[in-house]
Parts: C-alpha cells; sequence; structure tokens
C-alpha cells in the first residue's frame, strides 16, 4: 500500500544503480577529464611562470611606553613658580589601533617613500617603486610621470605640476597601505608589533619597511616627548635669564667699590646704597636660580622616564622570505583544479539526463 501511494519514492537500490550509471559514465568520459586537466595544468604552468615572486620583508619591535606618573604632581607645583606645566603628555597617544593607523598614515608612507633609498643615495624609495612597478610605461601617453621629478621641493612645481604629484603620491600610498604594507600584533596575546612589507623587489620591501619603521618610530617618540621637551625649553631660558641676571647684580657690587676707592666718610650712601641694592638683588636671584635649577633637573629626569623604549627584536636581512608557486606545483594544481570541475560538470550534466527521462 505505501508503494501504490508513494509512487515517486525511490529504493536503495535504485541510487545505487543511477550512482554505477554516473560512474560507467564518467569512465567512458576519461579522455574528456585528461584533456580538461592537461589543459589546467598548462594554464597553472603558465602562471606560475608568469608570475613574479614576493619577498616579504618583516621587522617585529616591542613598544613600552615611559612612565608619565610618580612624583610628578610633586614637580608640578615647583614648576608653577615659573609658570611652567610639567604634567607631560597624555597616556593615551599611539595606543592599541592608532600606532597601527600611523604607520598606514599618508603622511608617514609619503615621508618613506620620498627619502634616499639607502642601498642607492642618488634616488628616492619612490624612484625605485615605479622602475620595478614599470609605472612610467603605463603612464607613458600622459608623461604625467616623467614630468615630475620628486627630488625638488613641492614649492618650485607650478599648480597643474603640484596637482599631478600629490596625485601621484596618494595614489602609490594608497597602493601600498593596501596591498604591500601589514601592521599587526605577533599574535593577539602579544605585544610585540609585526610590520611587513611585501613586493615584487627584494631590495625594496626590505629598504622601505626600514625606513618607514624608523621614520615612525621616530615620529612616535618626538610626539610623545613634545610636551616636556617645550616646558624643558622654557626653563631653560628662564634659568639662563635669571643667571645673568644674578651675574650682573653681582658685578654691580663690585663696580660700586671699584668706582669709590678713597669714599669721604660722610659720603658712605655713595658706596652703601649700591651694594646693598645689589645684595638684595643678588639674593633674590639666587632662590630664584636654586628653584628654576631644580624644577629644570627634575623635568629632564620626567622625560628620561617619559621617553618610550622602542627595542627591535627582528630585523629584515638577505635573503628575504619568498612567495613563488613552483612550476611543477602549478601544474599539479591547475590539472588536480581542472580534473574535480570537469568531473563535477559530467556528474550534472548525467544526473540531470537522467531527471529528464
Amino acid at each position: 500500500m505505501n508503494e501504490i501511494n508513494n509512487p515517486e519514492k525511490i529504493s536503495l537500490k535504485e541510487i545505487l544503480l543511477k550512482l554505477r550509471a554516473i560512474f560507467r559514465y564518467l569512465v567512458s568520459k576519461w579522455y574528456v577529464i585528461v584533456i580538461a586537466g592537461a589543459m589546467g595544468g598548462a594554464l597553472g604552468f603558465l602562471y606560475s611562470y608568469s608570475k613574479d615572486p614576493i619577498y616579504t620583508a618583516t621587522t617585529t619591535f616591542v613598544l613600552e611606553n615611559g612612565d608619565q606618573g610618580g612624583n610628578i604632581g610633586q614637580i608640578a607645583g615647583l614648576a608653577a613658580l615659573a609658570g611652567v606645566d610639567i604634567s607631560g603628555g597624555s597616556n593615551n597617544l599611539f595606543q592599541g589601533d592608532n600606532l597601527f593607523a600611523l604607520y598606514k598614515s599618508r603622511a608617514m608612507l609619503e615621508k618613506a617613500l620620498l627619502s634616499p633609498n639607502p642601498l642607492d643615495t642618488t634616488e628616492l624609495l619612490i624612484d625605485q617603486y615605479i622602475r620595478f612597478n614599470k609605472l612610467e610605461s603605463v603612464e607613458g601617453k600622459n608623461n604625467s610621470i616623467a614630468k615630475i621629478d620628486f627630488k625638488i621641493a613641492p614649492a618650485v612645481f607650478n599648480r597643474s605640476l603640484l596637482r599631478q604629484r600629490d596625485s601621484l603620491l596618494r595614489i602609490f600610498t594608497q597602493n601600498i597601505s593596501n596591498n604591500n604594507l601589514t601592521v599587526d600584533k605577533a599574535d593577539k596575546k602579544s605585544t610585540i608589533i609585526k610590520v611587513e612589507v611585501k613586493s615584487k623587489n627584494e631590495d625594496f620591501s626590505k629598504s622601505f619597511n626600514e625606513v618607514l619603521v624608523n621614520a615612525v618610530n621616530e615620529f612616535y617618540i618626538k610626539t610623545k616627548t613634545k610636551k616636556s621637551l617645550d616646558n624643558i625649553a622654557i626653563l631653560q631660558h628662564k634659568t639662563d635669564s635669571v643667571r645673568a641676571v644674578l651675574n650682573g647684580s653681582i658685578s654691580s657690587g663690585a663696580i660700586a667699590i671699584d668706582v669709590t676707592p678713597n669714599l669721604n666718610p660722610t659720603r658712605q650712601a655713595q658706596r652703601t646704597i649700591p651694594i646693598q641694592r645689589s645684595q638684595f638683588s643678588a639674593e633674590t636671584n639666587k632662590a630664584i636660580l636654586g628653584q628654576l635649577v631644580q624644577n629644570l633637573e627634575l623635568s629632564k629626569m620626567n622625560l628620561m622616564k617619559e621617553s618610550p623604549l622602542i627595542e627591535k627584536i627582528d630585523e629584515p636581512i638577505y635573503p628575504l622570505p619568498v612567495l613563488k608557486i613552483g612550476k611543477v606545483k602549478g601544474f599539479v594544481i591547475g590539472f588536480i583544479l581542472f580534473s574535480f570541475i570537469t568531473l563535477a560538470l559530467l556528474s550534472f550534466r548525467k544526473f540531470l539526463l537522467q531527471v529528464l527521462r
């Protein structure tokens, strides 16, 4: 009764028969599968032959932010006498993802591209980038790259060339940020930062990686300590000024004695008043100078504690790791891939014909 009520129900025997029929069909089409696999292998071989190798330069370093706490509150009270704020910079500058974004920022990438090539100081890194990517031939019709010398300062260019120069730099930096540069942690739980540069040119990968890391780290340290450096400069200027006034007061007292060698006892005011005035000024400036010198030295100590420590762990060395698909590997991958696709298409075709019948 179940078989009568479900005439379309397929038994296990029928499934096995259909699978056997598909298998026999595929065996009968072995030559099609072999031809398709050979074509795929040939394409894989051509791809591996024409594909340029990718060289990867990697730098890893550990970043430790300076100590900005401690006795800063005590120092701030002393520095207030000179009208100087020595509370230091913000603790949140370039933390985490902000540091990664700094590496991929247009300003840092432009600075690295416009830096001299460490292996050939007669050219810039951007010239090497244009050359090995063969961008001069791509832009040959418009001659936009040929007209621009990136060694010349931007102020020399006219408005049209300056616009083309900035446009090319924007395109290059975006391409490097999206396709060539990777900045991340070595692993999720680690504090080690890894910077990778991948390109078709081994020398460019290594040179650009080194220049970019140095430029970003230098900018990072300078920015983190800028406020403290400005405060030290102000304190140093005030200290020098007070010291000069103190020296002048001491000299004034000595001069007052020298100009009155045989003073009339009834004219003591000519010597006493200038000497006492210079002594009072000297004592006052001496006290101020002592506080300023103390604040200056404390600020220098605070700067040393505040300066971040960037210690490189690994730097790129020759030969760089290279990513390239071998010719044999390319042939095998292409053969297997096209053979599998052909098997799937033939199986689907046979199954579809059986359903239609």
